[in-house]
């Protein structure tokens, strides 16, 4: 009996320790996996990723190809790339290489490009999901600081702002302009009470951005955000040195320099807006059509941007309301770099044409899908001088000087 009771004994401390080696050989396994740093076909970025082989072999053999890709030609590229490299390389470890500031850059081009998911860019470059979701907002915002003091600076001297003035009247017969003014949203995976992000920019005779705010709620309306941003504050106190009042070409009567904008902004001292009255006359009509005219510009900005960087036209997957200004904030810098550094390229077939008669050829990005307007807003009544300043500038245009030939067969 005792014997028996030894060979139960042995046979279930065997079995105990049996079970404790299977235990123990389970956690080993699991601490295995536990360190291993990134799972397989992610480890073959080198050999597999689209940065070290399509992109290369585009660049080597097929640089208008590789232009589609990123939306940059090698040589702007490589200038780019430069550029961030001081804030954005990172330094390998002992366990692993840091990712390049080559692939850096791409990955957030192409997501700037195309709107494609986090996951799509995941599997065509061979990166986790949340580097990916890291790498994008911190270049976005690296690529804004390296661009913004060249190619995005609003002016900020009088002689600027005339040069400004000189481009509208130049290129689109409106004095004493000192830019087209509109607002766009930009919708998100929302957080809990949002659902876009609202920019507002200034833009020139030549459809490059000068001024941009971002991050208003995308709930405020293009007048309710004007009255909001750094901008109006400037211009109603005078502090960017906004040239003195000047007479409008062929006139000795002096006329502020102001901002044209649509109808959904407020009528101020600084800022024109159309007509809205239905029953307009001759004259006004005459006016908000060369209004229209001039800030036809800041339309054509939005959608030649929006056409190159066609993550405006998607919901970006980013809820840190922050990360996506960077991302807005790097989209306008970048147009105005290709606008100043390939401008023939850039704009080849894109912006809408203008013939001899002034009839308007529509550009490509009127095919895209229209970017988000802001809802009207409730303005507050105009000032009396806010009028004047307007019918004054009604007036001029029926004038021999003020006047261009095709104007009476556009109302």
């Amino acid at each position: 009996m005792a014997s028996s009771n030894k060979k139960k004994i042995l046979v279930l401390s065997a079995l105990g320790l049996l079970l404790l080696a299977e235990e123990r050989r389970r956690r080993q396994k699991i601490r295995r996996n536990r360190t291993k740093w990134v799972n397989s076909w992610i480890s073959q970025r080198q050999t597999q990723g689209a940065f070290p082989n399509l992109c290369r072999e585009l660049d080597m053999d097929e640089p208008g190809d590789f232009k589609n890709f990123p939306r940059l030609f090698p040589a702007q590229f490589n200038m780019l790339e430069e550029l961030v490299r001081p804030i954005i390389q990172r330094c390998n470890t002992n366990y692993r290489d840091c990712i390049s500031v080559g692939a850096r850059l791409t990955v957030t081009l192409r997501f700037l490009a195309t709107g494609e998911s986090f996951k799509s860019l995941s599997i065509l470059f061979r990166m986790g999901v949340s580097t990916i979701r890291q790498i994008v907002p911190e270049t976005c915002d690296a690529i804004y600081q390296v661009l913004r003091e060249k190619y995005l600076k609003c002016p900020d001297t009088a002689h600027e702002w005339q040069q400004v003035s000189s481009g509208f009247m130049s290129q689109w017969d409106f004095p004493n302009c000192l830019g087209a003014l509109d607002g766009k949203h930009v919708n998100i995976r929302p957080p809990p009470g949002t659902g876009s992000i609202y920019y507002m920019a200034l833009v020139d005779s030549s459809y490059r951005f000068l001024y941009v705010d971002v991050g208003c709620n995308g709930r405020i309306s293009d007048g309710g955000g004007s009255r909001g941003c750094t901008l109006a504050d400037a211009l109603v106190n005078r502090t960017t040195n906004i040239p003195a009042p000047a007479p409008l070409p062929g006139s000795d009567q002096l006329s502020p320099y102001c901002i044209v904008a649509d109808k959904a902004f407020p009528l101020t001292d600084y800022l024109l807006k159309p007509y809205v009255n239905r029953r307009l006359t001759v004259e006004q009509r005459i006016f908000n059509y060369r209004l229209s005219r001039a800030r036809r510009v800041v339309e054509n900005a939005f959608g030649i941007m929006a056409n190159r960087f066609r993550v405006l036209l998607t919901t970006i997957n980013i809820q840190d309301t922050v990360k996506v200004e960077y991302i807005v904030l790097a989209c306008c810098a970048l147009h105005n770099f290709l606008r100043s550094e390939s401008s023939d390229v850039y704009m080849a077939d894109i912006v809408d044409q203008e013939g001899p008669d002034g009839d308007i050829i529509e550009g490509r990005w009127r095919q895209d899908p229209v970017l988000q307007q802001a809802p009207l807003p409730k303005n507050s009544n105009a000032t009396a001088r806010a009028k004047e300043i307007r019918d004054q500038r009604c007036h001029y245009f029926m004038t021999d000087n003020g006047a261009v030939p095709f104007q009476w067969g556009k109302i």
